[in-house]
This record gives C-alpha cells, sequence and structure tokens, in this order.
C-alpha cells in the first residue's frame, strides 16, 4: 500500500506507528484535539492497514540489521579462529553475544562496601546526586521525585 493520499491521514499513521496515542498522533497530524475524532479516524480501515504497512516495514528493517549484523560477525569469528586469532574469535563471540542481549556489560560505582553503611534515605540522596554524571538523569528525578531531594 502506497502512502495515504490525505497527508494528515499519512502523519496520522505514521505517527501511530511511532507509538503516539491516538490523540497525540491527531494532534501531530495538524488536528485540534478531540478524542472521539481521534478514535473514529484510528478506527478507519485505510489507517489501520497504513499503520500494519509502517509496522511491518520497521519490523523487517530491524530484522535484516540484526541478521547482517550477525552473519558479519560469524564471519569475523570463523576467519579468526581460521587465522588462529583466539583473542579476535574471543571478541566475535562476545559482540554475538552483545547483540542478542546474553552478555551485558556492568560498571561498578563506589568504593568496596561504601553502601553498606548508609541507611535507604542516604542512599537514595547519593544516587540522586550522581547519577547525572553518570547518565541516568531519568532514573535519579525517578528516585527523588524531580525535586533533587529523596522522597
Amino acid at each position: 500500500m502506497p502512502a495515504l493520499t490525505n497527508p494528515k491521514h499519512e502523519r496520522f499513521a505514521q505517527e501511530l506507528a511511532k507509538g503516539q496515542s491516538q490523540v497525540e498522533a491527531y494532534e501531530s497530524a495538524g488536528y485540534k484535539p478531540d478524542d472521539g475524532h481521534s478514535a473514529r479516524l484510528a478506527g478507519n480501515g485505510r489507517i489501520q492497514a497504513r499503520v500494519a504497512e509502517l509496522l511491518n516495514k520497521s519490523a523487517e528493517k530491524a530484522e535484516v540489521t540484526i541478521d547482517w549484523l550477525r552473519e558479519q560477525l560469524q564471519g569475523d569469528h570463523k576467519l579468526a579462529r581460521e587465522l588462529g586469532q583466539a583473542s579476535a574469535a574471543v571478541s566475535a563471540t562476545n559482540s554475538i553475544g552483545k547483540l542478542y542481549g546474553l552478555i551485558v556489560e556492568r560498571k561498578e560505582v563506589g568504593r568496596p562496601g561504601e553502601f553498606e553503611s548508609m541507611n535507604a534515605d542516604q542512599l537514595r540522596e547519593y544516587i540522586a546526586r550522581e547519577a547525572p554524571e553518570l547518565g541516568a538523569r531519568g532514573q535519579a528525578a525517578a528516585l527523588t521525585n524531580g525535586s533533587g531531594k529523596p522522597h
């Protein structure tokens, strides 16, 4: 199915496919907020077919990318073993594991035993203070309700 001829309908379908709610997608498409109209448009058969097509294309694209990466890494692993490059083979194996979420890198923060002496409030305060430096601003805000003070 090609893009919908009505540009607002096409944008609405694209925003739904991106995960926006019906009301958000309706507004993003240029319509005035209206729960009833957004629900009715979302129920339109052509809109539903277009959203399904867009989601299918996204899934196919992601699958091809993962398959391609897997094939490349497996080829690298095979070549490294043939050349007797054990460290390169291990690296390719680790990369395959990471690709499939089987290997997760973790980083330890703090000195050994540093957190054992803290009570829950002290620990929340520490996390709220240090998390932005670690790239976890959203988590720190959640712990402090965005106030900067632990709850």
